[in-house]
């Protein structure tokens, strides 16, 4: 990067790569200080000033590597391959945001931001804490930038830098001839560049703007629950991270579920599998952390109230941020590339992501190890009637239902260290069995946890207690699963279903009364019911979603629309202005409007009453975008009500094409007769209908005109034109051919109805008949404009959403629980 070729902008790009290795450096140097602060039994605090200065440099040289990437991105300065490869002239600005963390190197950037932003608090808050948490914290700085950094040793890359140039990334001057021999043209290559390839035409939505800042907040917050277990474990005080260590976890689990649940909303409004979740190895990697961190939180609560269950606490919480890590390997080293549509091909970094999981993994089990004989054991049973004891149990079903996702997760890692093929048949059935039976187990437990009290409960009122709600649950579960068609899934869906509205029910109680008397001890209650109405939202909507487009005309599509797993029975076609009947609804193509990069198709939906009333109208506008690397794109859009949505997204088209311009440029020159079928000719008079295949035309009258567009009309010419009225499926037209004869020739001149792909010739005069000749053209059904569309009505949908709220909130108030909980430490 040292010398600059025609319009090449250098400076941006060294001084982020001077960040980056400053990043490093800064942060490697803070995690030693730390250390020897953390081991320096003299009282000096002079590692300690080392230690906070180092991380300050680190957190203004992150929020550097930032800008200057942003600056990049934001000027389309090309020439560097991270701004050419997920960014164009074409986008919106928040798209131009959003391709900031398009790609691996600035998702890493975003990771290592929420780390140092969190470094930042602790600085603040964790007092006597601060240096061994401070250790761990940096030293994870340290490894993020490396993964930044993009330089060799040895022959090794290390990380990957969103600063290098594209003709270093691509290396043009061996790859392209034209540049080997002519090196004046070389060092010109970005005359040639004129935009960059663009977003992920999938990623181009609102909620990519939001849900990964949020998903990375979670991940990287993940961090500080480990950093007080590894800092508890190498300082010998064992009990006292417990505490502060608490409301970080619930803070992870917050963010990282939220994150979660925003990326199931931008599959559910962006992708058109038909769903919010797909079980995808990607999805997973996401939620495999978030169950062992929740799994943690309980099990520490449960050691904090009892003493019971300290190196089950201990272990659960230093794997969860270990999981983080693995799913990054997963997501990031190219491993799932077959098995995952949205992962990230190789990028180089195998080994490095692998060792980054060795490297915490390992320092978690020494720690363990060596401090193993000193970890609190508790010698007193537990009670089985008291609720730390269910908790603990119900963390270690959690803790199961993670290790199966792990499991399944990394077939492709197996199968790469034992050169085997396994693979799971259907993996979404077996998910939802396995997942399905882990979450009536953990429902129950939340439901009858909260009639058992701390350390020990008479037995007979809680049997009574849990059995009366318990039957409750079952009525409820009756009646729901009959009115919407719940009772129509297999027995693991409606247990589940049974299991949370038991738990809905449970904590309801536990809710009714904390605001009667200590409303600040309803954290868990709030966030219980509102990952019981999660569960329920999920099955109904899922479980009882209903396609409304059938295709009940036996018309078939091409080979490649079936290879896209569409189904031809899910998909209706849908000519232009011609209404088709869909449920309720009457639906109506009828017309595209061109916002670039993206392509909408109005559909619009009408609803009669039995008298032909219109009760209710609107419109939906699904896009998609014709990619030249990924085909046709679609994007979806819903109509939302308070108990379902419509989801519409069209899966052809025959009106969009990669260069509209350009396309229609190609065909402006064509004989235009030859788009139609053999003619139809009628000698009609005024008052005479002309049928079709869509309707039918009325000649209304015949008139004499005096000006022919900008023809002048002169001594012996006449100009006679017909007024036709063209109706078809309820809609009508005007269409005025004419029929022009001039020095002795006659000229004919028509009129097209594009909506309707008909055009109408004003042919001849026929004076002995008192008549005239009208020719009419049709478009062949193929050539008239047409979606294929598919349309899935979701029922109370909403119920998912209300209960990522409700459970946000219930986290929320957990929190300030937690926090007002603790004591100086």
């Amino acid at each position: 990067m040292d010398t600059a070729f025609v319009g090449e902008h250098l400076l941006p790009g060294q001084l982020g790569q001077f960040f980056i290795v400053l990043a490093f450096g800064s942060a490697l140097f803070s995690a030693i200080a730390f250390y020897f602060a953390t081991t320096d039994k003299t009282g000096d605090k002079s590692w300690d000033l080392l230690g906070r200065i180092s991380f300050y440099t680190n957190s203004i040289s992150v929020v550097g590597i930032g800008a200057c990437l942003y600056y990049i991105i934001l000027n389309h300065l090309f020439e560097y391959y991270y701004a050419h490869e997920h960014s164009s002239r074409t986008l919106p600005v928040q798209y131009i945001i959003s391709s900031f963390w398009d790609g691996q190197e600035g998702s890493f950037w975003l990771w290592t931001f929420w780390q140092a932003v969190l470094g930042n608090v602790l600085i603040w808050k964790a007092k006597s804490w601060r240096a061994p948490v401070m250790t761990v914290v940096a030293f994870s700085q340290a490894m993020l930038a490396t993964f930044l950094m993009g330089v060799e040793i040895f022959g090794t890359r290390i990380g990957s830098s969103p600063f290098i140039l594209l003709r270093e990334a691509f290396n043009l001057k061996e790859s392209a001839p034209i540049f080997t021999t002519n090196p004046e043209l070389y060092k010109n290559y970005l005359s040639y560049i004129k935009d960059g390839n663009g977003m992920n035409p999938l990623l181009q939505n609102y909620w990519m703007v939001i849900h990964p800042p949020t998903l990375f907040l979670g991940f990287g917050s993940m961090i500080i629950p480990f950093a007080y277990a590894i800092a508890g474990l190498w300082q010998k005080r064992y009990k006292e991270w417990i505490k502060p260590a608490i409301p970080y976890g619930l803070f992870a689990m917050m963010i990282l579920g939220t994150g979660i649940i925003m990326g199931a909303f931008w599959a559910y409004e962006s992708l058109t599998f038909g769903g919010f979740w797909a079980w995808d190895p990607v999805e997973n990697a996401s939620i495999i952390p978030w169950l062992i961190l929740v799994g943690a939180v309980h099990v520490l609560i449960v050691y904090k109230n009892s003493g019971h269950s300290y190196i089950t606490a201990t272990i659960m919480t230093l794997l969860s941020f270990v999981l983080v890590l693995y799913a990054s390997f997963l997501t990031r080293s190219g491993i799932l590339g077959d098995t995952s549509v949205h992962s990230f091909t190789d990028a180089g970094m195998f080994w490095h992501l692998a060792i980054d999981v060795i490297i915490f993994l390992i320092a978690a089990i020494f720690l363990l190890v060596i401090r193993w004989k000193d970890l609190p054991v508790t010698q007193k049973e537990e009670e089985t009637y008291s609720r730390e004891f269910w908790m603990f149990v119900g963390s270690v079903f959690l803790c199961l239902s993670c290790l199966h996702l792990v499991g399944v997760s990394s077939l492709p890692v197996f199968n790469l260290i034992f050169g085997t093929k396994a693979a799971i048949s259907n993996p979404v059935t077996h998910y939802n069995i396995v997942q399905g039976g882990a979450a009536v187990i953990i429902m129950l437990l939340s439901g009858f946890t909260q009639f058992l009290k701390y350390k020990k409960t008479n037995t007979k009122q809680f049997a009574i207690t849990t059995g009366v709600y318990m039957a409750v649950a079952i009525l409820l579960t009756g009646v729901i699963a009959y009115l919407t068609g719940v009772n129509k899934l297999n027995f693991i869906f409606i247990t589940v279903m049974f299991s949370s509205i038991y738990s809905i029910l449970a904590n309801g109680k536990i809710l009714a009364e904390a605001i009667k008397g200590k409303f600040k001890l309803a954290g868990s209650a709030v966030a219980h019911i509102g990952f019981g109405l999660m569960l329920v939202g999920a099955l109904i909507s899922a479980g009882t979603s209903k396609v409304i487009s059938e295709n009940t005309t036996g018309e078939q599509y091409s080979e490649e629309f079936v290879k896209g797993k569409n189904n031809p029975l899910e998909n209706i076609t849908m000519y232009k202005n011609t209404p088709v009947q869909m449920g309720k609804y009457q639906v109506t193509y009828v017309g595209d409007s061109i916002a670039p990069p993206n392509h909408y198709f109005k559909v619009q939906y009408k609803a009669f009453d039995k008298d032909g009333k219109v009760t209710e109208e609107f419109m939906l506008k699904p896009n998609a975008q014709a990619n030249r690397k990924m085909g046709l794109i679609s994007s979806p859009d819903t109509r939302h009500y308070l108990f379902s949505d419509i989801y519409t997204h069209v899966n052809m088209a025959n009106s969009i094409t990669y260069d509209e311009t350009a396309e229609a440029d190609a065909h402006e020159g064509e004989d235009d007769d030859s788009k139609y079928e053999a003619p139809l000719v009628y000698e009609v008079a005024v008052g005479d209908t002309l049928p079709f295949r869509e309707g039918y035309v009325l000649l209304q009258s015949i008139t004499k005109i005096d000006k022919v567009k900008s023809i002048k009309l002169e001594g012996k010419d006449v100009a006679v034109e017909a007024k036709l009225q063209v109706v078809s499926n309820g809609k009508t037209y005007t269409a005025t051919p004419i029929y022009l004869i001039k020095n002795n020739n006659a000229f004919d001149f028509a009129h097209k109805v594009d909506d309707l792909g008909i055009k109408l010739r004003f042919s001849k005069i026929i004076p002995a008949k008192n008549m005239v000749e009208i020719t009419l053209y049709q478009q062949p059904p193929s050539a008239r404009k047409y979606i294929v569309m598919r349309a899935i009505q979701f029922p109370f949908i909403n119920l998912l959403w209300a209960g990522t709220i409700i459970m946000v909130i219930g986290t929320l108030m957990a929190i300030f629980r937690r926090n007002k909980e603790l004591k100086t430490v």
